[in-house]
């Protein structure tokens, strides 16, 4: 497994991107110059970023260091999930297979519908009434 000198990698979600650069380390992950676990206030979210990392079992290996802006903090999640994933493809050659059997190399390309004129919503129509 040859390391290498990872450029900035960037992955997509909703409206969310996140540009990152990895590097070996000790495992740690910044999100806009803050901790991934204080930046992702909810343990499930947080996890989302982790997940790249326990498919290849090289927890505490990398480091990361993100810049995320727009949408919210899962699309942001999300962006920050397949951007690692990318870049880990990059760093570690047989690691590929392992990643998209989990469906963390594919762009997850679902947005927000837009508002239809005659709707409140997307979907959602006002009541009808026939009288």
């Amino acid at each position: 497994m040859a390391v290498k000198k990872q450029k900035m990698i960037t992955g997509r979600r909703k409206k969310s991107v996140a540009r990152i650069s990895i590097t070996p380390g000790s495992g740690k992950i910044k999100c806009n110059g803050t901790d991934y676990k204080s930046y992702f206030k909810r343990a499930t979210i947080a996890a989302m970023v982790e997940k790249p990392f326990d498919a290849i079992n090289k927890t505490g290996q990398y480091n990361v260091t993100a810049n995320l802006s727009g949408g919210g903090l899962t699309g942001q999640a999300g962006a920050l999930r397949y951007a690692v994933s990318r870049a880990l493809v990059d760093m570690v050659p047989d690691s590929r297979k392992k990643l998209k059997i989990r469906g963390f190399l594919t762009r997850d390309s679902r947005v927000v519908q837009r508002k239809m004129y005659g709707h409140k919503k997307a979907r959602k129509s006002f009541q009808f009434s026939k009288r």
